[in-house]
């Protein structure tokens, strides 16, 4: 694909997409429309992530923040707030770590292991959990988000993050962490 391509193509970038997405929710069942929300969030996520890989790009290229403003239909401030002096929303501190690739059937296992090791979760996403690193082991548990958690926040639980429609509940057992 040339670069004429890829201008043509990014000035209309949606109309055969949107035109896809349109027959799928007119034609599709439940069923499809539950894909196509996952799909939808996973476009976006990627997109997220290759914006700000072509923003950095612009910059390290010498472009000012006002430039890429321009591009993007927003202020240099906008701009700079955004994408600036500041690690990019999906990249972990130093003590901060992704765990995954989980899914709802194997991610316990998973968060239970962290867990000893003195990770909680702090944040969970599509297939991954956001981890903090203590000197202590975490308990974890997963509930169905229904309302009130004062029975669990009575026995020591807080929440750790929510993801509908599960609430991930995080205890400090006290216990040093194993190496």
């Amino acid at each position: 694909m040339t670069s004429t391509d890829l201008t043509a193509e990014a000035e209309n970038p949606t109309s055969a997409l949107t035109t896809a997405i349109g027959r799928a929710i007119v034609e599709g069942t439940a069923e499809n429309h539950l894909a196509l929300v996952r799909r939808a969030a996973e476009a976006e996520t990627v997109t997220r992530d290759l914006l700000r890989q072509a923003v950095n790009a612009a910059r390290a290229s010498g472009h000012s923040w006002a430039t890429i403003g321009t591009e993007l239909g927003m202020s240099r401030q906008a701009v700079q707030q955004r994408f600036g002096d500041r690690p990019a929303e999906d990249a972990a501190p130093p003590e901060h770590r992704w765990l995954g690739p989980v899914t709802a059937f194997d991610e316990m296992g998973e968060l239970d292991l962290a867990g000893r090791r003195g990770w909680h979760t702090v944040r969970a996403g599509m297939l991954r959990h956001l981890m903090v690193r203590t000197p202590t082991q975490w308990e974890h548990k997963r509930v169905v988000w229904t309302g009130s958690l004062a029975r669990y926040e009575r026995n020591g639980w807080v929440v750790g993050c929510r993801a509908l429609p599960w609430v991930y509940l995080v205890r400090d057992t006290g216990l040093a962490a194993e190496d």
